[in-house]
């Protein structure tokens, strides 16, 4: 294990169980382990049924309409 690697999980094991599980969650998807699937809120589903159909049309944000949704969260 590289020293970076164990810095990063030194910092994870300060936060929340929640938070833990979700970085634990992108690093096994990141690594290709996935894992099991997260289950969808019914009340998601169908935001994230049109989405796949989106991606299936190739029907992609801009890179201003990206910019736009990341400005949001820096204020």
């Amino acid at each position: 294990m590289t020293k970076l690697l164990e810095k990063a999980l030194e910092a994870v094991r300060r936060l929340p169980p929640e938070d833990q599980d979700e970085i634990a969650l992108a690093m096994l998807t990141l690594s290709g382990h996935e894992g099991e699937p997260e289950e969808i809120d019914p009340a998601h589903l169908p935001a994230v049924l049109e989405g796949l159909a989106q991606a299936k049309r190739r029907q992609f944000a801009t890179d201003a309409e990206v910019e736009a949704a990341f400005r949001r969260f820096e204020q």
